[in-house]
């Protein structure tokens, strides 16, 4: 059965205590706050450098079960790498610790340059090199170097699908062509409204299809109006009728204007979209908790 789970693009944000983060809720408690009203997050830290082993474990153990982290791939390997040369910065990645999230690990999200342009051998040869599984990453985990700041995490438990989605941001990829490929390798397209920054492809290529909401008419610092609300409700509720599983992420954070968004499109698909979990629990005693280092887009 299909399934629609709306989330945020990261949580640690200064403006979004009092608006959203209850007052006084300790910083070590945002990401438990998070996963009580939202059954996603976008895992945004490991775009920018590789984490440690112990920072996913800490992020798994302070959401329920349920709760899923979609992991952004790093820019070493998008916008330095250019996608070329990357099986060893895969591994990497892979070996950093995301296997860690265990049962929590959702979809893996490669973001592109704008400036990048469609290229079908490159991309072909990119996406082949994608684990399709828990099991297929922890092998490939296991052909990392030195470049790891923690020891390697390279097991996993029970072996689950991995998913993957691309987010172009040149109107290149919007070709049949390139989608082509995109459906080949099953991979999603993700469909990326930059309040007219990049273009709006709606393509679906794959059973997930997901979702990036930067802002409606300015870049990561507007609010959504009830109207285009109501229109991105309908398109995920279309979706979802016809079979697809639906990941939204609202990454409009300047004045918390993503978790009330977000909030806003759940009240739009009532019976739809997965709800959170509920009230933040209270942590257990004497329990030490990891910091999050996610705050980035």
């Amino acid at each position: 059965m299909p399934t629609v789970r709306i989330g945020l693009s990261g949580w640690r944000y200064a403006d979004w205590r009092g608006p959203f983060y209850p007052a006084g809720l300790p910083q070590r408690r945002e990401l438990e706050h998070v996963a009580s009203v939202f059954p996603a997050v976008e895992l945004n830290g490991s775009f920018y450098s590789l984490q440690r082993p112990s920072s996913f474990v800490a992020w798994r153990e302070q959401t329920p079960e349920g709760f899923t982290f979609a992991v952004k791939g790093p820019r070493f390997v998008t916008h330095m790498k250019r996608l070329r040369d990357v099986r060893t910065p895969l591994a990497n990645f892979f070996a950093s610790g995301v296997l860690a999230l265990d049962d929590r690990l959702g979809p893996v999200l490669w973001q592109l340059p704008a400036r990048t342009t469609f290229d079908a051998g490159l991309l072909d040869e990119f996406l082949a090199l994608l684990p399709r599984s828990t099991a297929e990453a922890a092998r490939l985990a296991r052909e990392h170097d030195d470049r790891l700041r923690a020891p390697a995490w390279t097991e996993v438990g029970a072996d689950r699908p991995l998913v993957h989605a691309l987010e172009p941001r040149h109107a290149s990829f919007a070709s049949a062509e390139a989608l082509d490929v995109l459906r080949r390798h099953r991979v999603a397209f993700a469909i990326s409204d930059g309040a007219g920054h990049w273009p709006l492809v709606e393509a679906v290529t794959s059973r997930l299809v997901y979702v990036r909401l930067h802002g409606d008419t300015s870049l990561y610092t507007s609010g959504y109006r009830p109207h285009v609300l109501d229109a991105w409700a309908a398109r995920v509720r279309g979706w979802c009728e016809a079979g697809h599983d639906v990941e939204v992420y609202l990454d409009n954070d300047v004045h918390a204007h993503a978790p009330a968004d977000a909030l806003a499109l759940m009240s739009r698909l009532p019976g739809v979209a997965l709800p959170g979990t509920g009230p933040t629990p209270e942590p257990a005693r004497g329990r030490r908790r990891a910091r999050s280092r996610d705050a980035t887009r």
